[in-house]
Formats: structure tokens, sequence, C-alpha cells
């Protein structure tokens, strides 16, 4: 069984990112309501059609520089550049993948921190509408630690402001107008934990969601934890539409606490019980993730574990092939230990679907990109990091089996 020192030293980043610089103390315009922009333009002397012809450029046309304002006066576009940023991501890179249906930006932050986004696109097939989805990150790194992902090998360095994570958001908007096509659904699933930035996450989500800015459908919203209960319970408190997702991967307590340290705080137990309240306050149907890992989280015994824990609920389970992360001991599952663990789980009357992952080549799992440009951590911190998830988890199977 490991030692707790053991299990913090799991914990700490593997991956050092570069020194953060100066933040830019200009606020970003798209984190700032509607009326205080408005007074703002009262301030100016400026009439009050101004508001509505910058409120159209923001949200509808996902302006991204003050240049693309153009029905303003040249005047009032510097004024506004001096005192906001039309958008706070200071640059993207695009990578495509899937014949150019996943495109993955990373993004640079005024302090030269790197965030990442994913835009996934579906044709239409059948009786489904064409859908794009962007996956937005609420964190630069992540407090977490899950060891199977890329994003907590590079620590925590600071929650994202909503402008930051609304632009996210608007820049695959802007970008999908170029192509002819439009956003359909947002997802909290990028880089960092969204319930340990709750405030600026909700704030974010109710811009994506007022129909005097984004404009999008709380349905079309999707808000993902790895089971903060507190975020979750302001969640219930204010009841909205959107899609609750919870990164379950493993329903073993002791199997949990290695997968997802967070586990130690926060009971499984509790996160499902948070779960099933979400569901039944606001009618909406839980998603829970699941990472297949090969001989890890992936048997018999985990299927008929996490079929007892989350049985009879409002629920659905994604089965995720793990992504590579060169930095740990695991592989995914194949694809007849997913299909076997999706038919324990549907004959026992819980719906669930095997998802494909998309962009491997291009790193589009949470964090690869970011990683892959803060550069290889020493190998002696590789190896003591895999010595020390063997160790773990074998005691945890171990332990599970006792």
């Amino acid at each position: 069984m490991p030692s707790e020192p053991a299990a913090v030293e799991r914990a700490l980043p593997l991956i050092s990112m570069p020194k953060a610089g100066t933040r830019d103390p200009r606020p970003g315009l798209s984190g700032l309501a509607s009326d205080r922009i408005d007074s703002w333009l009262a301030d100016q002397n400026q009439p009050a059609y101004r508001g509505r012809q910058l409120t159209d450029h923001l949200w509808s046309g996902a302006a991204q520089s003050p240049n693309e304002l153009h029905t303003l006066p040249q005047g009032l576009r510097s004024d506004l550049a001096a005192a906001f940023r039309v958008s706070t991501l200071c640059e993207t890179e695009i990578r495509p993948s899937d014949s150019g249906l996943t495109q993955k930006g990373l993004h640079r932050l005024d302090d030269g921190r790197l965030i990442e986004s994913v835009l996934m696109r579906y044709p239409a097939r059948g009786w489904r509408r064409a859908r794009a989805t962007v996956c937005i990150s609420s964190q630069a790194g992540c407090a977490v630690g899950c060891p199977f992902c890329a994003t907590g090998e590079l620590g925590f360095e600071r929650d994202l402001e909503s402008a930051e994570i609304v632009d996210q958001a608007r820049f695959w908007r802007h970008w999908l107008a170029g192509v002819g096509q439009r956003l359909t659904n947002v997802v909290f699933m990028g880089m960092g934990e969204p319930l340990l930035n709750t405030e600026r996450v909700l704030e974010a989500a109710a811009a994506l969601t007022d129909n005097g800015r984004f404009g999008l459908g709380a349905r079309h919203i999707t808000i993902s934890t790895s089971g903060v209960v507190p975020g979750m319970e302001r969640l219930i408190e204010e009841k909205p539409q959107y899609t609750l997702a919870v990164s379950l991967h493993a329903a073993r307590p002791e199997l949990r606490d290695v997968l997802v340290p967070l586990n130690r705080r926060y009971p499984v137990e509790q996160v499902v019980d948070a779960a099933v309240r979400y569901a039944a306050t606001t009618g909406r149907r839980v998603t829970y993730e699941y990472v297949m890992i090969d001989g890890i989280n992936d048997t018999p015994e985990d299927a008929a574990a996490l079929s007892r824990l989350i049985r009879g609920q409002n629920a659905h389970v994604n089965l995720i092939p793990m992504n590579p992360v060169a930095h740990t001991p695991w592989q995914p599952s194949t694809a007849a230990r997913t299909e076997s663990f999706a038919l324990a789980l549907r004959t026992a009357g819980i719906g669930a679907t095997v998802r494909r992952n998309r962009g491997v080549d291009i790193g589009a799992a949470c964090g690869q990109l970011a990683a892959d440009r803060a550069g290889a951590p020493a190998p002696a911190a590789v190896a003591r990091r895999r010595q020390l998830l063997v160790v773990a988890s074998a005691a945890a199977l171990a332990r599970g089996r006792s």
C-alpha cells in the first residue's frame, strides 16, 4: 500500500511551465455586463445606439480585434482599445485533425499562460442535425492531478477570468462563421476543474446563454466536474438547465483515490448523491464520464461496482478510451474489453455509449499541446511518477479484492 507521502508526491506537477508575465489591466469586454459598457459609452458622450452596435460586433459577429468593430468610428475604436480588450486571447495556434472535423486551439493569454480549446464538428446524419461543439478551459493547468490526464502533469497555474472563458467560445464562433457554419454546443471540459472556479464559470455560462449576448440555449451547455461537491451544491441551488457531466473513472473508492485524487476530499458516494439530487432538481439527465484504462478500471468487478453505484438513476455513462499520456504506465483498454464493459452496464439497465477519441494525432486531449510546448520533464521524474502509479494502482486493486 502506498504511503501518504507517495500520494502527495504523485499529485505534484511533473512539468514546469514558464514563469508568468505581467497581467494586462484592461478588462475583457465579453466579461462585462451590458449596463457597464453602456455606462462607459455614455461617459464618452456616445449615443445609445453605439452600445447596440458594439454588442452586435462582440457577440453576433464575435469580433476578435478593434479593427473588426467596423461600424464604430475610428476614434471610438481607439478609445475602446485603450480601455478594454476586445479579446483576451492574445495569440492562437490551430491544429486540424480528422479531415478538418477536429480543430485544436492553443491560446496564449496576456501573461503568457497557455490554455486549450477543441472544436469538434459532426456532420448531419439521418435525423440528427449537424453539430459543432467546442470544449473550453476554465483554468490554466489543474489542481486535481488525475494521473491519466496531461493537464494534471502541468499542475495548477491560475483561474481564468470569465472573459477568458467566454472568448474561447467567441473565437470558434468567429472561425466557424468564416466557413459558413455555426457553433451549437459548449462543453466546460477542457483544462482545469470548472467547479474549482465556480463563480467565473457560472458568469461565463450566463453570458453564453444570455439572449442579449451569445444566445446559446442552456441545454446546449455542459459543465463537467471531477466531483467538487460544494460546486455541485451550488448548481443544485440555482437549478440551471445545463447538463452536468461527472468525471467518475472508478466506482471503487480505493481505486478512485488513485485515479481522481479529489476523491480523498469528496468521496465518490457523496459525489454521486449530489449528482442524483441535481438530476431530481433540474430534470436533466446526468452524464458520467469513465476513462477506460487497460487492466486498471475496466474489469468485470469494476463494471459491477459501477452498476451498483448508479443503477436506477437518471444518468448515462460515456466510456472513453484513455488518451496516450507518455508519463503514465497505463494503456487504453482494448476495444473488446470496452465493449464487454458497456454490455455489462446495459445488461444492468444503464445506458452506456463508447466514445471515439477525436484528434489523437494533434494532442487534442486536455493539456497535451500545452505540456508539449512546456518541454519534456526530467527522465528521473518520469520514472518516479510511473513507479508511484504502478505501486498505488496495484495496492488499490489488491484492497478491492480483499
